[in-house]
């Protein structure tokens, strides 16, 4: 008789993490089109020129799904030692990502755009990175566990399984956050 605690189905808990980006898709598509509709109906949008730090942190989210995509390329050579240090760098990355944010807000409130005031739309640019910081924070839950499972002795398939859901969710706020920022330089 088979013991069923043995046999590894993942396709379920994969089914979760694409519900969770398919339902992400459907939230950040409503906070835009929000935002679309309210700039039309006021005759503006935020009227600000976005920090820097904005684009830095873009850059450090990119950087960090190429360094994702190494550690994944790493586990299919089974080189263990380098798939966590490119998940390391991945995490530091992300942690520059999520400062980036906080110097981008502070300098937006230190040029008087204040997330409370006369203009939603100028909360809009607080708001939205803030809900996609909250993804960056599940998706760091993702990457610990690709890490743990690189450091323990779990099966390779289980290994293999956490890296392949942990790319799917990291590079989806990848593309989610330039569609976001993108999305913020056009509809000033």
């Amino acid at each position: 008789m088979e013991n069923t605690q043995d046999i590894f189905d993942p396709k379920p808990k994969k089914f979760i993490v694409w519900l969770f980006v398919v339902s992400s898709t459907i939230m950040f598509g409503g906070f835009t089109s929000y935002y679309l509709v309210f700039a039309a109906s006021k005759g503006k949008g935020h009227g600000l020129v976005l920090p820097d730090a904005f684009i830095y942190s873009t850059l450090l989210i990119i950087a960090s799904s190429v360094t994702l995509t190494l550690a994944s390329r790493a586990l299919k050579k089974l080189n263990f030692s380098l798939q966590r240090k490119m998940l390391w760098l991945t995490v530091i990355l992300a942690l520059g990502f999520g400062c980036m944010q906080f110097v981008a807000w502070n300098s937006m409130v230190n040029t008087g755009a204040t997330m409370v005031g006369n203009n939603a739309a100028i909360s809009f640019i607080y708001v939205v990175p803030l809900m996609h910081l909250f993804h960056i924070i599940a998706g760091l839950g993702f990457i610990s566990s690709s890490l743990a499972g690189s450091y323990r002795n779990i099966p390779l398939a289980k290994n293999r399984f956490r890296m392949e859901i942990t790319s799917i969710f990291w590079h989806f706020i990848d593309i989610l956050w330039i569609y976001l920022y993108v999305f913020l330089l056009l509809n000033r």
